[in-house]
């Protein structure tokens, strides 16, 4: 036992569940802290220019690999409501990322003392658990809580708000004997793995739905065995893209109104039974609820009970992780192959297989300035598979969730549900320092990238380098292409004429994003011609490498161009075949935000 703050009693408990980066902003409330982390200097710590960059670079850092968990640390008052959307962000996703903040003296707390607000009522609605610690000893016994939540059942993130007479006062605290608390997973039973076989062997046309849930059970691997015992096809979700390869013969192509494939909504609408694991059924997968339901049986398997019948109700419903679902399953259904109870599906199939090389969508275009597809044609030529994409919402992600190819699991790290502009850029810093040694290619639209634009200087302080591929229309282009449905074009045009533009940029298109990136400290090239782009990826790279700062490769994309979507699966609006044919879309179909 010794006698030590509760400040680096928290710090002890830190590094013994794991903990050893941090990203933040120090302030007068929270130094207490930062002094216990200094004398430690256990945890690397990145100093995030915005707080709201901090949380998303713990995001990006939870998200890029299996048991990491984030630490976002900021001040009183408005350092913890900065954190808000990325604990937002980061509950809607399933991301356990754990927020610490300083707060006024207690004596002060109702006395409207500067920068004091109650930011555990704040962070409530979106966080696992928030609670501002009243009594130093329980310090510690709330980090340990914090991270036994963040971990068990459906994984999320915490906040622990420390008034700064807290944080200094001593207490006795033993490290020696603390372990982390034994995590809560529920698992399926021999008996209910037989009875999601049983349904899945009266269908004929079968797919399995593979959501984000299993990629944080760190069950990729798992169930794409699984899928090649049963012989099903796959239908990841936009937040399990990767579960299985790209490639994979099993495959079946996403699903969705927006990041999807033609074939994967065929597939899907000639299916008769879904097997989902880890999933939310999510609108943007589904549609209605009416045309995704049609003609097809539905098991739901989810580690929160209360996921189960939030959208539809399934046929059968069982709470489980993912990964020990997939085990079980995996166990059962090899022993039903062995014993030839179950059934092969190879007609099916060859069916979906069929689909997927015959229903694609045009990428090939010689257009100056440039197509968007063609970029992401180019991109697929240029990086490898053991590329890890980062990238939260607009008409870039869209695209790229329709023209990309992923791999493996973590190598699409995405904002999924919350989707807030500005995240990409800091949430590949994040991924950066988790992964020293990967190729991180972030996508952004010109406006997500300039929401968080400071962050870049992070990544040239810090030394994280990545490549940004910024796909510049100075448009909001997605909600251009949303506001066709009430027939205006109202205040989304990011073009102006930049009295100070710089030599080489585009006349007219506004922001010089190139000489932001290098006022930033980071390096940037501008690419404008279909002939330019195998040079431009080659070139980014020797910089990134050469000089281990963000490298910002900027495409100049025609101001107008149409992503395909929709409004139900069955109703996708192929926007480049109606161009060729010289016919407008439907105006109703884009109020889709």
């Amino acid at each position: 036992m010794a006698r030590m703050r509760a400040v680096d009693a928290a710090v002890l408990v830190l590094e013994k569940e794991g903990v050893n980066c941090a990203f933040g902003v120090p302030g007068a409330a929270i130094n207490p802290f930062y002094s216990a982390l200094k004398a430690r200097g256990s945890i690397r710590h990145v100093l995030a220019r915005h707080v709201e960059g901090a949380s998303h670079m713990a995001e990006g850092y939870t998200r890029a690999a299996a048991g990491n968990i984030g630490l976002c640390i900021g001040t009183s008052g408005p350092a913890g409501t900065d954190m808000i959307t990325g604990l937002y962000s980061a509950s809607a996703d399933s991301i356990p990322i754990l927020c610490v903040t300083g707060q006024a003296p207690r004596a002060r707390l109702n006395k409207e003392d500067f920068q004091a607000v109650d930011i555990a009522a704040i962070a409530a609605p979106v966080t696992k658990w928030a609670v501002t610690v009243m009594e130093p000893y329980l310090v510690p016994m709330a980090f340990q809580k914090a991270f036994y939540l963040m971990r068990s059942g459906r994984p999320g993130p915490v906040l622990i708000d420390m008034p700064i007479d807290v944080q200094m006062a001593e207490i006795e605290f033993d490290i020696d004997a603390y372990e982390p608390m034994p995590l809560a997973k529920p698992a399926m039973s021999r008996a209910q793995a037989e009875k999601v076989l049983t349904l899945l062997n009266e269908s004929e046309r079968p797919l399995i739905v593979a959501g984000g849930g299993i990629i944080n059970a760190d069950a990729q691997d798992l169930l794409t065995e699984f899928a090649e015992i049963v012989g099903v096809p796959v239908i990841p979700t936009l937040m399990g893209w990767g579960t299985i390869p790209d490639d994979h013969p099993l495959m079946a192509g996403m699903c969705g109104l927006q990041t999807s494939q033609r074939y994967g909504n065929a597939n899907m609408l000639a299916s008769d039974f879904v097997l989902g694991i880890g999933n939310r059924w999510a609108n943007r997968h589904t549609g209605s609820v009416e045309t995704y339901t049609q003609g097809r049986k539905f098991v739901h398997i989810d580690i929160e009970p209360t996921q189960i019948g939030r959208v539809f109700a399934p046929d059968l419903g069982v709470v489980s992780d993912a990964g020990a679902a997939l085990k079980m399953l995996l166990d059962v259904a090899t022993e039903w192959r062995s014993s030839g109870k179950l059934r092969a599906w190879r007609d099916w199939v060859g069916e979906c297989q069929q689909r997927k090389k015959a229903l694609k969508r045009k990428t090939h275009f010689e257009n100056v300035p440039l197509k968007p597809q063609r970029v992401y044609e180019e991109m697929n030529k240029a990086f490898g598979r053991d590329t890890t994409y980062v990238t939260t919402i607009g008409l870039s992600q869209i695209a790229g969730a329709q023209f990309l190819h992923v791999y493996k699991a973590r190598n699409w790290i995405n904002c999924g549900q919350a989707g807030p502009l500005g995240w990409t850029l800091p949430a590949a810093l994040g991924v950066r320092a988790a992964r020293p040694e990967a190729e991180i290619v972030a996508l952004s639209g010109d406006y997500d990238f300039q929401f968080m634009i400071e962050e870049l200087a992070v990544g040239a302080q810090h030394k994280l380098p990545y490549i940004h591929v910024l796909v510049n229309n100075a448009y909001l282009g997605l909600i251009r292409q949303s506001q066709r449905g009430f027939n205006m074009d109202f205040q989304v045009d990011l073009a102006f004429e930049n009295i100070n533009v710089g030599e080489g940029a585009e006349a007219g298109y506004g922001v010089d994003h190139v000489a932001v990136a290098e006022a930033m400290g980071c390096k940037a090239l501008r690419v404008r011609k279909p002939e330019e782009f195998q040079s431009a990826f080659e070139e980014a790279r020797r910089l990134v490498k050469e000089h281990q700062v963000p490298v910002v490769l900027e495409f100049i994309l025609e101001r107008v161009t149409n992503i395909s979507m929709g409004t139900e699966i069955d109703n996708i609006i192929e926007f480049e075949e109606l161009a060729e044919r010289n016919e407008d879309a439907p105006t109703a179909i884009m109020m889709l935000d």
